[in-house]
């Protein structure tokens, strides 16, 4: 019937044990019952780069809770997992251990490279799947998906065409956010924006055939060499004159026209601009509206371009100092002064991204961002917290077209095919392409989609889109995204947009967003200070549950939370405790207990107390997890386990345990089985291995309590008058300790209770407990006066009276006493001499004066308080 559990909570005995039996039971695995209601969610797909670090630890714990909870719960629960192909990533990782051995990608070919990286994929790809396992990460195994794989391949190759037959897909020369460092171009989403200290160079731009100059400043310098025009307000009077006229550019003799646009501010600087269409995405719209050049002044790698003799193969900021320093020399530079500005940088690599005008892949985003931003505003999909649904609108509410096209060979290769005879384009799913026009073989676009435009399928290509699957028609609409504030703009946004616009559906009702986990002083962790926690030794030292306990207790739904060490003893210590409670109470079953029953006649106060308030634990919890409030759900459960059933109910019934015999002894049992195995049932989705360990020894019905039923509140466990008289009762025992433990008095030191109270049945039963827990010789009950010398303690309308000389050696206690009264005054003539010195007070630092009025306060206290104990001791 029962088991043995270890004498020490040792998590490595059993926690992979307990994983492999789940998994080898199918219990990860969900059947497509039309008798039950499915619940799903799918995994954000960390990269195949990726190790596992402490945002992934506290993402998968939240999501595993709520799959667990949800499977306990009745429902058909998919927990999908899978990996993504992160292009700029992978290829950066595959072309630096390639640049090792001293090989380039264009050395091998595009079909060794890719041969290259699937078997990188082989080899280090499931890594973190490994690694997400010993979290306890329940997922669906059977169903891992990977966004390479070939029906991801198929759902992006499905979009890509619907989307150009659309035309919300197409190819044009526009800005777009390049790096110089990953050779790509990246999406706006992609950029991370950071204060850079830099300057503003003011310039003179010389009117050609005359002696006038015009004024500008710019943060770039540099990109002068590709200026086409200057613009200024149609309305600025100052410049009426000029408009129209021609601008010789500095150091490159250049001639440009002068044009008036509404985009310059009459009142910014000079209210004169330096047009750039090349690099500038403002200046690229001026430009089109002018019909302006595109002149691109640098290569992939961000260095001068041939064209400019003078300045070719340097780096941009070497030749924005070489240029600076012609225009000095030339007299074009006029001032420079000081100017901190926000600037884009790859949220990869870091580098400072280069605006730059080329021909890439868009999608159109206006007609898909308007039925996404209205399933928000109407309720179809809630943000929890609701107040990130704010970043989500701003995004999408000023979205531009998204740049889709990545130059790079891992990931999804374009569609795209052009006839370089005749110059034919054909966008097609098939593999190869004949030109339609004349016949010949035509070429696949070299370029490579956005990591994240297969990401943005990812909860429905995953179940079977855009074939009709029967997983596809049972779990989809997926119900719970768990994710970061951080990818908002990234991710979800653009999974809402294509769910909607390819399913016709939201492709989850609820986006849960937790915050990050920093260090212990409240610093983002990462690799430049040194402070980030490895999730795995934290798991090798403590446990899987220590640390999944840590990151869920106190966490708050879109809230930064604090990781530090101590906490994860704390939460190490939890899981011994409640492992010695489960010894105990495995020590104390008898085997001619029932425990399939609980016969509520034959329970005794306490019983009653503590199943009313495990009800109540109960009702909480869920109601916690209903609404995502995981911290608060997890702290209850604690509370509950810590104080009211292993320091409390614990205690209270071990005289009948200890009895061994009798229907009292065998009531305790039942209620202590009961309440254990339920409240390990609540506790099991935050806690699951040592939960499943403990609940497997003691008397249970079913193979695993994870599949097992998850506790439900249950009106006739409701004992409100229990609850009354035993609260009473350990308010009173809590009240004699304390002051017991004012006057230093030890447990073994017995003394007599008297208590007055004006209802004795609020108390009589529970004198056993007095003696037990409140060192009690004996307790009685007062209908007269109070008895001399005694120490009166107040709890509730009840009065309780210990005589004082039960308690101490009077005589030794008021030489105690005396001492600590001399030390007192000692002090205080200390602190007043100080603070009476006019000297002192006006020049001793002002936290040195407090530390002596603290001081002062707190022995003038101290002396009150022991002058009233000398005096009750007579």
């Amino acid at each position: 019937m029962k088991k043995e559990l270890a004498t020490k909570y040792d998590p490595s005995s059993f926690e992979d044990r307990l994983y492999a039996m789940w998994s080898e039971n199918g219990y990860f695995t969900p059947l497509r019952d039309d008798t039950k209601t499915p619940f799903t969610m799918v995994i954000p797909p960390p990269n195949i780069t990726g190790q596992l670090h402490m945002g992934h630890a506290l993402d998968n714990t939240l999501q595993d809770i709520l799959a667990r909870y949800k499977r306990m719960c009745g429902f058909s629960t998919l927990w999908l997992p899978g990996t993504d192909h992160a292009s700029i990533a992978t290829e950066a990782k595959i072309v630096e251990q390639m640049r090792k051995e001293g090989v380039t990608k264009e050395d091998i070919g595009r079909d060794g490279f890719l041969e290259r990286a699937w078997d990188w994929n082989t080899k280090y790809g499931g890594r973190i799947i490994e690694q997400l396992k010993k979290l306890g990460s329940s997922c669906d195994w059977t169903r891992t998906r990977f966004t390479l794989d070939e029906g991801c391949s198929e759902a992006v190759k499905e979009v890509f065409v619907r989307l150009y037959e659309k035309g919300l897909i197409y190819r044009g020369e526009r800005i777009i956010n390049w790096c110089p460092h990953c050779l790509t171009s990246i999406s706006d989403a992609e950029v991370e924006y950071e204060d850079q200290a830099g300057h503003f160079w003011h310039i003179r731009y010389p009117v050609k055939d005359s002696d006038e100059f015009v004024e500008l400043a710019t943060t770039r310098p540099e990109t002068l060499l590709g200026d086409t025009a200057v613009a200024v307000n149609p309305s600025d009077e100052r410049y009426q004159h000029l408009i129209g006229k021609t601008l010789v550019l500095p150091l490159v003799g250049r001639e440009i026209p002068v044009v008036a646009d509404e985009y310059v501010e009459k009142d910014f600087g000079t209210g004169v601009v330096k047009i750039t269409p090349a690099h500038d995405p403002n200046d690229f719209e001026v430009g089109a509206r002018h019909g302006l050049p595109l002149i691109n002044v640098m290569t992939d790698d961000a260095h001068i371009t041939e064209d400019y003799p003078a300045y070719a193969g340097m780096d941009r900021y070497e030749a924005r100092k070489a240029i600076v320093k012609d225009l000095e020399e030339g007299g074009f530079l006029v001032s420079v002064e000081d100017h901190a500005h926000n600037v884009g940088t790859c949220y990869r690599c870091g580098t400072t991204i280069e605006p730059r005008a080329s021909k890439q892949w868009f999608v159109a985003m206006k007609t898909l961002a308007e039925p996404a931003i209205k399933a928000v505003r109407e309720g179809d999909i809630r943000f929890i917290p609701e107040r990130f649904d704010k970043n989500y609108f701003h995004w999408m509410e000023n979205i531009r077209d998204w740049c889709i096209s990545r130059q790079l060979w891992w990931g999804h290769r374009i569609p795209a095919f052009y006839c370089d005879d005749c110059g034919e384009l054909v966008v097609t799913k098939d593999a190869t392409a004949t030109c339609p026009k004349c016949g010949k073989q035509m070429r696949q676009d070299e370029d490579t989609l956005d990591t994240w435009f297969s990401s943005a399928l990812w909860p429905f290509s995953t179940l079977g889109w855009p074939n009709e699957t029967e997983d596809y028609k049972y779990f989809f609409p997926t119900n719970t995204l768990v994710t970061g504030y951080d990818i908002i703009t990234f991710w979800v946004s653009r999974m809402i947009f294509s769910s909607l616009e390819y399913t016709g559906k939201a492709p989850f009702n609820t986006v849960l967003i937790h915050g990050l986990v920093r260090d212990a002083q409240g610093r983002k962790m990462s690799k430049s200070l040194g402070n980030g926690i490895d999730p795995l030794e934290i798991i090798s030292t403590y446990g899987a549950d220590a640390l999944r306990f840590t990151l869920a207790t106190g966490n708050s739904p879109g809230n930064d939370m604090r990781f530090s060490s101590e906490r994860v003893e704390a939460s190490r210590n939890f899981a011994n405790k409640i492992w010695n409670a489960a010894r105990f109470t495995l020590m104390n079953l008898t085997d001619d207990t029932d425990f399939a029953s609980l016969d509520v006649s034959s329970l005794r106060p306490e019983d009653k107390w503590v199943l009313s308030l495990y009800n109540k634990v109960v009702k909480e919890t869920r109601e916690n997890l209903d609404k995502f409030e995981i911290g608060i759900a997890v702290g209850g459960i604690y509370d509950f386990l810590w104080d009211i059933l292993c320091d409390w109910y614990i205690e209270l019934i071990k005289p009948r345990l200890f009895a061994k015999e009798g229907e009292s002894n065998k009531a305790a049992q039942q209620t202590l089985n009961y309440v254990l195995s339920g409240t390990l049932k609540l506790l099991h989705p935050f806690m699951p291995f040592i939960t499943e360990e403990i609940w497997q020894a003691l008397p249970h019905v079913g193979d695993s309590i994870m599949v097992s039923d998850y506790p439900a509140y249950d009106e006739a466990l409701n004992f409100p008058a229990d609850e009354k008289y035993m609260s009473g009762v350990i308010e009173a025992i809590k009240a004699v300790r304390n002051r017991r433990a004012e006057m230093n008095v030890p447990p073994s030191r017995k003394a007599h209770i008297f208590i007055k109270t004006p209802d004795r049945s609020s108390f009589e039963g529970s004198e056993i407990f007095f003696e037990k827990l409140a060192s009690a010789a004996g307790v009685s009950y007062l209908e007269g006066e109070e008895p001399e010398n005694a120490v009166s303690i107040v709890s509730g309308d009840s009065v309780l009276y210990l005589p004082v000389n039960e308690m101490v050696d009077t005589e030794a206690e008021r030489a105690r006493l005396t001492k600590e009264l001399e030390n007192a005054e000692k002090m205080i003539l200390s602190a007043n001499s100080k603070l009476n010195n006019a000297d002192f007070v006006s020049r001793a630092p002002e936290k040195v004066v407090n530390i002596e009025k603290d001081k002062l306060e707190k022995f003038t206290s101290l002396k009150a308080s022991i002058l009233a104990e000398l005096e009750r001791l007579g």
